[in-house]
């Protein structure tokens, strides 16, 4: 398959054009023109470039790349030693960071729904990129807590009232804790998302609606292993994920 017309399809496929995002949406970083084999990952860090270069493959397909607003730009140090693996070993380098986590079925948000069986019914937080909707079992928060520790293979970290009963849950995966206030306007009984502040404690106590950090990594594997999927179902692309152990 043709790069372009790679990129064009998964640019389409994700409304990237929608989104205000942080860092750059497709291809980031230019390969060869032929694409067969791409290995998918969550961020592309030096472990996953030496796998893709170990394994002759075409394309590194992420959802957090490079290139972030306000970082510093010059290429130096590690910024050097990725972009160099790249660049040597002639492979593409592709990310998709909101629209990854926003796409109705694909996404993160809506791969963990799947995944903790709960229903999205709305959206909330800027860009719509939360989640809200109801759990499949009526149950306190501490059990719903409980029951995502399984399904993630991580324990997370639950603040506040563990015996409220969750009838409406919001999420939003990664590190959107900043989106708790609107998650409790929306009229959420139990909000989950990725990471936790120092601030998320107090809110959570102090509103009566409990938090669940989960893990930037721990949610957020779901979305670019779904795409990996969609690429060999859809174009019979060898697309393979490779889930890199991060307890973050």
């Amino acid at each position: 398959m043709q790069l372009v017309e790679l990129v064009a399809h998964l640019d389409e496929l994700l409304e990237v054009a929608r989104y205000r995002d942080y860092s750059p949406n497709g291809l980031q970083v230019e390969g060869r023109p032929e694409v067969q084999r791409v290995l998918c990952g969550i961020t592309a860090s030096q472990q996953l470039l030496d796998l893709a270069i170990a394994g002759a493959y075409d394309a590194v397909l992420v959802h957090h790349g490079y290139f972030w607003r306000g970082e510093d730009g010059r290429v130096t140090g590690i910024r050097k030693r990725r972009l160099a693996a790249l660049l040597k070993h002639d492979i593409n380098l592709i990310a998709y960071h909101l629209p990854l986590d926003a796409h109705p079925t694909l996404g993160n948000n809506a791969q963990l729904g799947v995944l903790a069986g709960w229903s999205g019914e709305g959206r909330f937080g800027e860009q719509d990129l939360g989640w809200i909707g109801r759990p499949s079992n009526v149950e306190p928060a501490g059990l719903v807590a409980r029951a995502l520790a399984a399904r993630l293979g991580r324990e997370p970290l639950l603040v506040g009232d563990a015996d409220r009963m969750v009838r409406r849950v919001a999420w939003c995966t990664g590190g959107a804790q900043g989106y708790f206030e609107q998650a409790i306007a929306a009229g959420a009984d139990l909000y989950v998302s990725g990471e936790i502040s120092e601030q998320t404690v107090h809110l959570a106590r102090e509103s009566g609606v409990p938090f669940v950090a989960a893990g930037h990594h721990a949610t957020e594997r779901y979305g670019i292993r779904a795409v990996a999927a969609y690429l060999e179902r859809t174009f019979g692309l060898a697309a393979e994920f490779v889930d890199l152990d991060n307890p973050v």
